[in-house]
């Protein structure tokens, strides 16, 4: 019987973090602050732990993971690695298709990889609260599981379109104990700012970092977790892309193209960062950020510094951005919606050294529908992206009769989307192609360096 599930034991858990800037070609650029100038590690000291800054500031190349932080993986980790048997033969493909499973992690997806080791810094740095922003919820999920974990109250201010949207993502947090509160609020300054210019803001993540980043500096008891875009975030992930790389050489395969769904570059990263390394070193393989038409940063974005939040609180990063004042449609792959992306992702592919795709909302769903329907499990909106450029590539070696190696990152389950896919199946989704002149509007408020 050929082997559906490739399987990792708990001692081959990684004992590392892997960094990629050890093998981009070019050093990344310094945050910069209002005045233009790099901003000083000990700026962030404000709302990071020292190890946090360290991790965000480091070069090298491989970061050993805490032993109290592979305790708790063990929960969930390794995941399984899954060879998509039945969605090739409903496809018809020669193409070999593979998926990394997240989904089977207590929050149900990849978030808690780097919930945990922050949640654990913070408390050795003897932090008793922590802020954050969500999305989707599935972040805001995660650090509710690692703050219950390590004694952390948790606040999380959720984006208010994905707050009503998603209200089991709500009870999900509550029910690890965190405290979940629909952005814009009134609670900051920040989201009393943006309720005076629009009482009836749906948020975005920008102004939920807005928020979260404001508590956190105006509490010395609060420290501010951020779930993607910065570079210790996608290096906490990169366990996902070390152990896919083990499970491949269980079984001498390699993948030709790797494909995850991107929105700050978390979910793409963890599973990506680790066969750049590879890349680097001379072997084909591409890898592909997959992200929506209707929020396409990477696609649509232009290469510049740009604020991380909405009201220009955090240091400037060079990154893709469709502008900081970005208002997202409401879309239901509610965790791809940052104005901005991981500036590490943003370096290589403007680069060239990743690939970047959009795919309309639509065409995710029914490539999700197909997916569950063949393998069983239910995507999240999020991820089913990446599972729509996977059937993509596989159909276009149906046609050329390749027999590719394609494997994606199933970064979480769609159990409490439901409500997507019923609006989905009644017809009350919508495609949305983000047009090319509200970008060129927004490069106009770009910040000025320089």
């Amino acid at each position: 019987m050929p082997q559906t599930k490739i399987l990792l034991d708990e001692p081959e858990i990684p004992t590392h973090w892997y960094n990629v800037i050890a093998d981009m070609p070019n050093p990344p650029p310094p945050p910069l602050g209002p005045d233009g100038k790099p901003v000083p590690p000990q700026a962030l000291g404000a709302i990071f732990p020292e190890a946090l800054i360290e991790q965000e500031m480091s070069s090298q190349r491989w970061i050993p993971i805490p032993e109290p932080v592979r305790e708790i993986y063990r929960l969930w980790r390794p995941s399984p690695l899954f060879r998509a048997y039945r969605l090739e033969q409903a496809l018809g493909t020669p193409a070999k298709i593979y998926y990394k499973y997240e989904g089977v992690s207590p929050a149900g997806s990849h978030k808690p990889n780097t919930a945990v080791p922050q949640a654990w810094y913070n408390q050795q740095a003897g932090i008793k609260r922590l802020a954050t922003e969500t999305g989707a919820g599935q972040w805001g999920s995660a650090l509710a599981l690692a703050g219950q974990m390590f004694g952390i109250k948790v606040r999380v201010f959720m984006v208010k379109v994905s707050y009503e949207q998603k209200p089991f993502r709500r009870s999900m947090m509550q029910t690890w104990g965190a405290e979940v509160f629909a952005s814009p609020t009134d609670m900051t300054e920040s989201g009393r700012k943006i309720l005076a210019a629009d009482p009836n803001s749906q948020g975005s993540l920008g102004i939920a970092i807005s928020e979260a980043v404001e508590e956190a500096a105006s509490r010395k008891d609060t420290n501010y977790s951020l779930g993607s875009v910065l570079n210790h975030v996608l290096l906490h992930q990169t366990v996902i892309g070390l152990e896919a790389k083990k499970q491949f050489e269980k079984i001498g395969e390699y993948p030709d193209v790797v494909l995850a769904a991107c929105g700050g570059g978390s979910n793409f990263g963890g599973i990506a960062f680790p066969f750049f390394a590879d890349k680097a070193a001379g072997k084909k393989v591409r890898l592909v950020a997959v992200e929506p038409t209707s929020c396409p940063t990477l696609t649509k974005g232009q290469y510049a510094y740009d604020f991380g939040d909405a009201v220009g609180l955090t240091p400037l990063m060079k990154m893709y951005t469709l502008g900081h004042d970005f208002m997202p449609p409401g879309i239901h792959a509610g965790g791809l919606r940052y104005h901005g992306d991981s500036p590490l992702v943003s370096q290589l592919c403007h680069e060239g050294l990743i690939e970047a795709v959009a795919v309309p909302q639509l065409s995710t769903f029914e490539a999700g529908v197909a997916f569950a329907r063949a393998e069983g499990i239910i995507p999240a909106p999020e991820s089913c992206h990446p599972v729509r450029a996977a059937i993509d590539e596989a159909l276009v070696c149906k046609k050329t009769g390749e027999g590719k190696t394609i494997l994606f990152n199933l970064s979480g389950h769609g159990h409490f989307d439901m409500a997507s896919y019923d609006k989905y199946f009644s017809g009350q989704l919508e495609d949305y192609h983000y047009p090319e002149a509200a970008v060129a509007d927004a490069m106009k408020r770009l910040p000025k360096v320089g």
